[in-house]
């Protein structure tokens, strides 16, 4: 058999030969650096034998896919130590994951001691390195086999295998685990590993399922790499939004008001106000869009009509029983069927269009309890919406000024750089989730593949992403965990208009029906916050600061000329206030340095005297004295331009 190598060479052999065979062949050194292999495209075992002409792929962690290898034997590692420690948990799944991996227990929720605990007792597992055995038994046998063993959610997960499926296992030592690999040849190889946290999961992810023990862990083939990973993870604890935009008093959650649904602080709530009057200013003066103000929820008629009774209603919060009240309402989880008839408030002609609708719309979204997370995930958020509705000889034009306010958008919050472009398709073995047809699809497709060409932006497809009745641009961001959202979508629309009886009057006296661009500008209010919190780790652009500097006076003998220094600046539209405690003047810089503010004004004797304020940043630590009519012009400007100024190293 010939053996077709990643370089373009080629190897032949008499006899079929395992994967790790062909790699002890080629190099030692590789055999020895192998986690797995890619037959024909396929990742397989180091133990798989390869008897037929191939293409081969030697795998190691250096490979995404062998890195997978190498991380999922380090959970059946966990797994094994898991079940030494408490052999009543019961095991559930473990696969690897981008950075790591994860094992799901049903158990008694873990402590950090109790992670030292496991971590100690995965060493011990390591250390004796069992012989790693695959084998397989039909479904029947397969099924008896983890019954034998108590292991429920294992018995669940091969029930809903085929009938004639065979079922792989692995079995180290005394653990066995249904698994399809692949894994490495020897533990000995997971030379560094950590344990990085533990939490609750839904079983399958569904919140109607029992409530499971998650531990995540990282592995490496070297401790340097796994403790430069380590480092990393505690920078970005700290800029993580969850905890960062709680201790700064941003926002809180509260039980009994329920998850995903956070309060907005005083703070928090400057910081959105702000978004919101540059985006409804933005759009209403430069953009040419005019401002509608609908109601928060509707009779089940009107989603019945949009279609989203049918594709969305488990989605919704319903108000009332179909079956015994005469009247159900929903709260809305989008604005769309409520500016439609905005729209047909007054018949319209070709002269009339585009015809731009924006509001700034409170959504609700029935997300499951599970998925809730700070703010990125909530059941209650406000959103830059907006519809457009337009001749089809307009859609193109419409559809890139659309893009280019939401760049725009990026571009002045400083997050331009921070994004990914997709165009989301329909999912084509799934027809009957959509309106229109294949020729609808590929039309709409095309022309939204046309714009981001145009654009020239990188982007990817995915099928099975669009919104049911059309395909969609999302410009995508990640948390710092690595975890993708959507942050602003533009979807192109030409079906619904037909539903809604929508059209205009063309230039022939006719009714012609309109296209409709559903689109965000800047997307979720409650989400864009948390991007920011963590992309600028609290330290927000002067323009974003709910307060933009504190007076800070010397001694009480100051506080009257640091109260008209302040009467001054508020005067000027500046958010400021007066630290007037009985503290060490180094004491309330330190607090206004914590409270990541970026400016402080100290004012004594000399200050007071010649009108001046002594001015300290964050960007540029002491920066002088300056007369205060100074300092109010610059950081006007500072705020009227959203300008980002960098800080630089300060030593204070």
């Amino acid at each position: 058999m010939i053996i077709r190598l990643k370089d373009g060479s080629e190897k032949e052999y008499a006899q079929p030969m395992s994967v790790l065979d062909i790699a002890r062949d080629i190099s030692e050194g590789l055999a020895r650096n192998a986690c797995a292999g890619e037959v024909n495209g396929q990742v397989v075992d180091l133990r798989t034998v390869v008897s037929e002409d191939s293409d081969l792929n030697i795998l190691t962690f250096q490979d995404e896919k062998g890195k997978l290898a190498f991380r999922h034997t380090a959970s059946h590692v966990l797994a094994q130590a898991v079940k030494r420690l408490y052999p009543d948990a019961k095991i559930a799944i473990g696969p690897a994951i981008e950075e790591g991996f994860y094992y799901d227990f049903d158990m008694d929720p873990l402590t950090r001691e109790d992670l030292d605990a496991i971590e100690k007792e995965m060493k011990k597992v390591i250390k004796e390195n069992p012989a790693i055995e695959r084998f397989e038994l039909p479904r029947e046998e397969a099924i008896a086999f983890m019954k034998e063993k108590e292991e429920p959610y294992k018995v669940e997960l091969i029930e809903d295998l085929p009938e004639d499926a065979t079922i792989s296992f692995y079995r180290q030592g005394d653990f066995t685990d249904l698994c399809a690999g692949p894994h490495l040849m020897s533990l000995k190889n997971i030379k560094a590993f950590k344990l990085t946290s533990s939490s609750g999961a839904y079983w399958r992810g569904n919140e109607k399922n029992k409530m499971l023990t998650r531990i995540y862990g990282t592995a490496y083939t070297k401790k340097a790499d796994l403790e430069e990973r380590l480092k990393f993870l505690e920078e970005i604890k700290l800029r993580d939004h969850n905890r960062l935009g709680r201790e700064m008093g941003l926002f809180t959650t509260v039980d009994v008001i329920g998850q995903g649904l956070p309060l907005m602080l005083p703070k928090g709530a400057k910081i959105i106000q702000t978004l919101q009057r540059w985006i409804e200013d933005l759009e209403d003066n430069e953009w040419g869009y005019v401002r509608t103000k609908t109601p928060l929820m509707a009779k089940s008629d009107l989603y019945e009509i949009s279609g989203h009774w049918g594709h969305y209603k488990e989605g919704m919060f319903v108000l009332g029983d179909e079956e015994k009240d005469k009247e159900v309402l929903a709260l809305r989880p989008m604005t769309c069927p409520f500016q439609y008839y905005c729209y047909k408030n007054t018949q319209r002609s070709y002269r009339d269009l585009p015809y731009r609708m924006s509001e700034t719309s409170t959504l609700f979204r029935n997300e499951d309890s599970g998925e809730m997370h700070g703010l990125t995930r909530v059941r209650q958020f406000t959103i830059s919406e907006g519809h457009l509705i337009v001749r089809p000889d307009q859609a193109n034009e419409e559809l890139k000024g659309c893009l280019e306010l939401a760049q725009h958008c990026l571009t002045v919050l400083g997050v331009q750089d921070d994004v990914t472009y997709r165009l989301s398709k329909w999912d084509p073995e799934n027809k009957e989730k959509y309106l229109g047809d294949e020729e609808y699809w590929e039309s709409t497709q095309n022309q939204i593949r046309q714009i981001l060409e145009a654009s020239g932006v990188s982007f990817t497809e995915a099928d099975g992403e669009a919104a049911f009745y059309g395909p969609k641009i999302d410009i995508q961001a990640k948390n710092v965990y690595g975890k993708e959202d959507t942050m602003i979508t533009i979807q192109l629309d030409c079906a619904i208009a037909e539903n809604f009886d929508m059209y205009y009057i063309d230039q022939n006296g006719d009714k012609q029906r309109p296209y409709v661009i559903h689109r965000t500008s800047l997307g979720c209010y409650e989400r864009t916050l948390a991007w920011l919190i963590e992309k600028y780790a609290g330290k927000f652009p002067t323009w974003l600061c709910p307060e933009q500097v504190r007076v800070l006076p010397i001694s009480e003998k100051y506080a009257d000329y640091a109260e008209q220094v302040n009467k001054e600046l508020r005067k000027n539209g500046i958010l400021s206030t007066v630290d007037n405690r009985s503290e060490k003047i180094g004491y309330k810089i330190r607090e206004a340095r914590l409270d990541k503010l970026p400016y402080m004004l100290v004012v004594g004797a000399k200050e007071e005297e010649a009108g001046l304020v002594s001015v300290r940043s964050r960007f540029a630590g002491d920066e002088g004295q300056k007369p205060l009519a100074e300092f109010i012009a610059s950081i006007c400007e500072e705020i009227r331009t959203k300008a980002i100024r960098q800080e630089e190293a300060v030593e204070e």
